[in-house]
């Protein structure tokens, strides 16, 4: 049976270690060839959406070619999303293309027709993903100057599509000044088009003569040029008196993905030409701070709720997951680094909130607890809204953080090089440093990452912690049994002489190495993520002196485990080991599955009890499942262990 277990988990592990280490969920891998087909579909949609009505008119084609265009390039996205790799959303997306070719066959009206191309293109993204934003805010005055140097020629200094180089092209370069046809243009549309090119245009791709950040510069710069100073001024007025609007656009995605067409759909023609002049000519306005985050919060709170009123569950789930990720998950570090227990609160009030909707309990015990969370959320704001903390709160932050995460993965990693010291095998130790010192410079990557690049979402995050705490404790589950039964026999040095070269074979060092990496990466991701938080109350030099503080302690307890390890005897050794790896394999058991469910993967079902976070326990059903399932293990495991060593001292 052991044997078996350990094969298993082996098994289990090095499948969810392979897609840690891509970096992506197993269900959202995509290869470069997919992205490619994935985004020249979505530019066909778009295509569709922006020309159409040069074709159609009042039930009538106007212009043959262009008709004839619109629906060979609706059939080539039809036949082009039926070849995409199957999964449960592509039966779906294939009948929304063909409902649009129906549409084009019949010469809609261009409003309907725009509606489904934009439908259609929306699905593709939700069903298969790809990058659709920037990675940082883009420079409008960078943008400018390049549109003078590559696109005035054609399209015109003032973007009137009549630049010295348009006479006698066919098409004749777009007018980014037209208003009917920017209302239908977003931003990511556009960069598409500067990124790929046109066919059968004048229009080139300049994927390989602009950096991809200049494209999005100029790619923002035209999508200005439709717009009056009057309609700007105006949308800022909008801006800074309706919550309602700015919850829309929560970051830089949201302002790149939506048209004017779009938010006219939601409010009106006038507010939404006035407040997208006034936003992607200050983009930067976008990232909120704390108090608009918690705004996106509160106000998904109260859609979810208002969706649970009407009968739509599944709504109301996805709202009330969005709530949590999209509002509060990005403020936790820094309300966590403030005011921990508050953070656990408003956390453990959101789950709650999500568990009624999914046992469907009565709507106005679903409204009393999302009225607690708005509760707890006005707490957050007062803590949130202080400008900086004072230099003693910085130090403490730091110093807790760091050594609450640290410790975890040290407990790890000094048992595996207790271990390796203990059997004379120093020479697999470099695989456990190279595992440590490995996630350390992962770690240093996802500082660049998560401040210079991409903002990592809270789905990501959790899912990233999720599968790691599982991983590692599948692993520990393993190895905690094999040390307790080893813990058990004799003769320990005629053992390690005649088999554990056998059992640390190349595979098993290589496992050793992952083990490290995953357990350390973890907790440095995590503590990446408060640190990047933290640091924007201010007080550096506090910050930093209770990193070097908490490093020490760290550096302390290392090497008083060691110590202590060397001298104890094997038995002892192995007993103490196996008891320690049993309980960081409970503790994490119960950790990923939290995460899982704060990520949305698994259902929320909460019970009556305690949350202890430093052992892992949470007060919810599936977490709670996974740590007695480790425990019958464990009781399981070790019970037959004892069984084979008293029926061994027998014989």
């Amino acid at each position: 049976m052991l044997k078996i277990f350990t094969r298993s988990s082996s098994f289990i592990a090095g499948a969810l270690f392979a897609a840690l280490l891509l970096g992506i969920a197993p269900s959202q891998a995509q290869d470069a060839g997919l992205d490619a087909e994935v985004r020249q579909t979505w530019k066909l949609l778009d295509y569709i959406a922006v020309d159409y009505p040069e074709a159609v008119a009042d039930g009538a084609v106007i212009n043959e070619f262009e008709y004839a265009e619109m629906q060979e390039f609706a059939a080539t996205a039809q036949d082009s999303i039926a070849s995409l790799p199957a999964n449960e959303n592509q039966g779906a997306l294939v009948s929304q293309a063909q409902q649009l070719r129906s549409a084009i066959d019949a010469m809609s009206p261009p409003t309907e027709v725009a509606a489904l191309s934009r439908g259609v293109a929306e699905s593709l993204l939700t069903a298969y993903p790809v990058p659709v934003a920037p990675a940082a805010i883009p420079d409008l005055a960078r943008g400018a100057a390049v549109y003078a140097e590559q696109c005035s020629s054609c399209h015109g200094l003032e973007g009137h599509g009549n630049g010295p180089a348009a006479e006698g092209l066919d098409p004749a370069p777009i007018a980014f000044t037209d208003p009917a046809r920017a209302r239908e243009r977003s931003l990511f549309s556009l960069y598409e088009v500067v990124t790929q090119g046109l066919d059968e245009t004048s229009m080139l791709s300049y994927r390989d003569i602009l950096p991809e950040e200049d494209r999005w510069a100029v790619a923002l710069y035209a999508g200005t040029l439709s717009f009056t100073p009057e309609e700007r001024q105006q949308g800022e007025m909008l801006w800074q008196c309706e919550e309602a609007l700015r919850v829309q656009f929560p970051n830089i995605e949201s302002l790149v993905k939506t048209t004017e067409s779009d938010l006219a759909a939601q409010t009106s023609a006038d507010t939404a030409r006035a407040l997208m002049g006034y936003l992607r000519t200050n983009p930067s306005v976008v990232e909120q701070d704390t108090e608009g985050l918690l705004a996106v919060a509160r106000a998904r709170l109260a859609e979810s709720l208002e969706a649970y009123r009407a009968g739509d569950v599944s709504r109301a789930t996805t709202l009330a997951l969005s709530s949590y990720l999209d509002g509060f998950e990005p403020v936790e570090p820094t309300l966590r680094a403030r005011d921990n227990d508050l953070m656990i609160s408003v956390e453990t009030a959101m789950l709650e909130y999500r568990s009624r909707i999914g046992a469907g309990a009565p709507v106005d015990q679903v409204a009393a607890q999302k009225q607690a969370v708005d509760d707890l959320f006005a707490s957050a704001e007062t803590t949130l809204s202080v400008a900086e903390g004072d230099a003693t709160a910085a130090f403490l932050g730091a110093f807790t953080i760091l050594l609450r995460e640290g410790l975890e993965a040290l407990l790890v990693v000094v048992a595996m090089i207790g271990f390796l010291t203990k059997v004379e095998r120093r020479d697999v130790l470099p695989y456990v440093h190279a595992g440590w010192a490995g996630a350390l410079a992962a770690g240093v990557l996802t500082w660049v990452v998560a401040v210079y690049l991409i903002d990592i979402s809270g789905a990501d995050r959790e899912l990233t912690e999720g599968f790691s705490a599982i991983f590692a404790a599948v692993v520990l589950l393993g190895v905690g049994i094999w040390m307790h039964q080893k813990s058990l026999a004799g003769q320990w040095q005629a053992y390690i002489k005649d088999k554990l070269s056998a059992v640390l074979t190349r595979k098993s060092a290589f496992f050793i190495f992952a083990l490290a990496f995953v357990v350390v990466y973890r907790e440095v991701f995590e503590t990446i993520l408060f640190y990047v938080a933290l640091w924007t109350s201010g007080n550096g030099q506090a910050i930093l002196a209770g990193t070097a503080a908490a490093a020490v302690v760290l550096v302390i307890i290392t090497v008083v485990l060691l110590q202590t390890s060397r001298r104890l005897p094997i038995g002892q050794f192995f007993a103490a080991s196996s008891a320690l790896i049993a309980v960081l394999a409970f503790v994490l058991a119960g950790k990923g599955f939290a995460a899982l469910e704060e990520a949305g993967m698994l259902p929320v079902i909460t019970v009556d009890g305690p949350r202890i976070d430093w052992l892992g326990i949470y007060p919810s059903a599936l977490p709670l499942l996974a740590q007695l399932a480790v425990v019958v293990l464990l009781i399981v495991g070790f019970a037959i262990n004892m069984r084979s060593a008293r029926a061994a001292a027998a014989e």
